[in-house]
């Protein structure tokens, strides 16, 4: 589980709650016809935007928000200059007693691969293809939550001039027009919460973790090609290196 967003999100709410319940009773910030004004007509123009299918995926997408295992780039380029020494004095064949040490799938089909005899360009054309495949998934996911973040303040806007048309309906009754008031406002809090809050933030994470996934996934890719081509471990290091920044380098070779 990811630390940083579950704090960052328990920060966020419970200041916010905490604000409330210095001035007044939470229960006054609860209005279930403003919350399905702006939760729902902001799914539902989502569903305009994109196809329903995407929908869908972007919610599972999320989790990566919440629950991601950081794979750091300098324990991968470890592993693939060991993994490319190993080759250069056993064989590429010999790999294939390493592959029960990694829990990667994308690392563990690139050395299949290797261990299949695939054609360094070949295999790295085909991991390239993929690294392109899992970068759309991620982009159009947080895209769809930059999108909720766009449409619900819009919907809240929407929920606040509903409650304005019904209050100045019944103008004739002063005392209906403060809480008509504040129910009317509390749509615009939903979409603001919502936006600011929750989509925002979760669509730049998003982006963040397929920054740090694609640059594994480059590694490996540029790593298995070296080691098909028979690379020298520490030229391969240094190419490596590149991808990395300085302070993050370590050298296997002193």
């Amino acid at each position: 589980m990811d630390l940083a967003t579950v704090i960052g999100l328990l920060a966020a709410f419970g200041l916010m709650v905490s604000a409330i319940m210095q001035g007044s009773s939470l229960m006054i910030f609860i209005d279930v016809a403003s919350l399905t004004i702006v939760v729902g007509g902001t799914i539902g123009t989502a569903l305009v935007h994109f196809p329903f299918g995407d929908i869908l995926g972007a919610f599972k997408v999320a989790r990566h928000a919440f629950f991601h295992k950081a794979q750091s780039p300098v324990d991968t380029i470890e592993k693939l200059i060991t993994y490319a020494g190993k080759a250069r004095k056993e064989g590429i064949l010999s790999l294939q007693s390493v592959m029960n040490e990694i829990d990667d799938d994308f690392f563990l089909k690139g050395l299949q691969m290797a261990v299949d005899g695939q054609e360094p360009e070949a295999l790295k054309d085909m991991l390239e293809k993929e690294i392109e495949y899992v970068m759309e998934r991620h982009d159009k996911g947080a895209e769809i939550f930059a999108t909720f973040a766009a449409y619900s303040p819009a919907m809240g806007m929407i929920g606040t001039l509903i409650g304005l048309v019904q209050m100045l309906q019944n103008m004739n009754d002063p005392s209906s027009i403060g809480p008509a008031m504040a129910v009317a406002l509390l749509t615009t809090f939903y979409g603001a919460v919502i936006a600011n809050v929750v989509a925002t933030p979760i669509s730049g994470k998003l982006k963040l973790r397929s920054g740090s996934e694609v640059l594994n996934k480059t590694l490996v890719t540029e790593g298995m090609k070296a080691i098909l081509e028979g690379e020298n471990p520490r030229l391969m290091e240094q190419r490596l290196h590149a991808f990395v920044a300085p302070k993050e380098r370590q050298s296997n070779f002193g």
